[in-house]
């Protein structure tokens, strides 16, 4: 999600107008009765890179408090705007807020992604949305919120590299934060995959092809950094501890799948934090696809000499479906490599499939 670089002349004139100690009184009305909601507008209107980063800040601050203990409560956002009108007030009221909710997220979003917003404001941009993220209903994983975030920084046009290394640092340790992340590069892996195929005319037209061409590779670099940077599999089996990002909670979901079947007493912690035998499978089972969706795209030249050393990590089912210019015989002493009726055995042949048993 690309964010604006200046706000309209009639949005910035009327920010103008108000300064951090009336930004603080609309916070404090808005927090303490309903007859002030119309303030949530003007609150959001300062969630922009092209406000002061303290007038930001403060907004966000009102803002988060206001929706952190009502969001539950909130109708999908599907929900029908004409539907809301005949439900009465409440129900109409309660849209409302759920559109604006959603503006709040869309609106942080582009702040973290934005080239002009100031790195410690991205840090806690970043952090604001990842709450959102762990207060869905029954304790489950917003993964709504989560990818309409790694969407917009998978095909922001603006360095993202900061911001890769916070969610890096912060969050991929957390399972369910992997497990939705690979869903996620999943999907925009083959949004990816069929945008390339389709563009291809458009190279070959000319400045236009070759714009569209650089945004993939960004693109395919962004999604490269991410899924390089989830810790690795290997010692996650049934002995493992489970650190989880979203809260616990009796509901049924994805994400709840992905929690320790039975709540244990505190003093029983560690045995809570378990995973059985078929979520490992179903973690590890994310994973394989997201590489391979991954691997199917138009790599970089510098982006495929990185996965040789990454490649002899992934699960055998990959090498299956992986072109073997990634790698050669020699890269897996002891492994038998079969050729399919007229595959070339060269290691430079992009387009050849190896499969292979041990």
């Amino acid at each position: 999600m690309a964010s604006s670089t200046s706000a309209p002349p009639k949005a910035r004139k009327k920010r103008d107008k108000y300064k951090l100690k009336d930004l603080k009184a609309l916070g404090h009305q808005l927090l303490s009765s309903r007859v002030h909601v119309n303030n949530l507008p003007l609150l959001l209107a300062f969630v922009s890179p092209a406000s002061p980063p303290p007038h930001v800040l403060e907004s966000l601050l009102s803002l988060q408090s206001f929706f952190t203990p009502v969001v539950l409560d909130l109708p999908p956002s599907s929900a029908s705007p004409r539907g809301g009108r005949q439900g009465g007030p409440e129900v109409i009221y309660r849209t409302w807020l759920r559109s604006k909710f959603d503006e709040f997220v869309r609106l942080l979003i582009g702040v973290a992604v934005s080239a002009q917003a100031e790195e410690t404001l991205k840090e806690i941009v970043l952090d604001a949305i990842m709450e959102f993220v762990k207060i869905g209903k029954g304790g489950r994983f917003q993964s709504a919120v989560y990818h309409q975030l790694l969407h917009s920084i998978v095909y922001s046009s603006a360095e993202v590299e900061f911001l890769l290394e916070l969610l890096s640092s912060k969050y991929l340790k957390y399972t369910d934060i992997r497990y939705f992340t690979y869903i996620t590069l999943e999907k925009l892996s083959r949004n990816l995959e069929t945008k390339d195929m389709r563009d291809d005319r458009s190279f070959a037209d000319g400045e236009d092809g070759m714009d569209l061409k650089g945004s993939i590779r960004h693109s395919i670099s962004v999604i490269h950094y991410i899924i390089s940077h989830v810790p690795p599999l290997n010692s996650l089996d049934e002995k493992s501890d489970c650190e989880m990002w979203s809260g616990s909670g009796d509901g049924s979901g994805t994400s709840q799948s992905l929690k320790p079947e039975v709540e244990k007493p505190k003093s029983e912690k560690h045995e809570s934090s378990v995973l059985s035998a078929t979520k490992i499978a179903k973690i590890k089972l994310k994973f394989t696809k997201a590489w391979i969706s991954f691997l199917r795209l138009p790599l970089p030249l510098e982006v495929y000499k990185e996965m040789r050393r990454w490649v002899k990590q992934v699960p055998l089912a990959f090498y299956k479906t992986t072109p073997s210019s990634l790698f050669s015989e020699s890269d897996f002493p002891g492994w038998t490599f079969h050729y399919e009726d007229g595959e070339k055995t060269d290691a430079n042949n992009d387009d050849g499939i190896t499969t292979n048993t041990i």
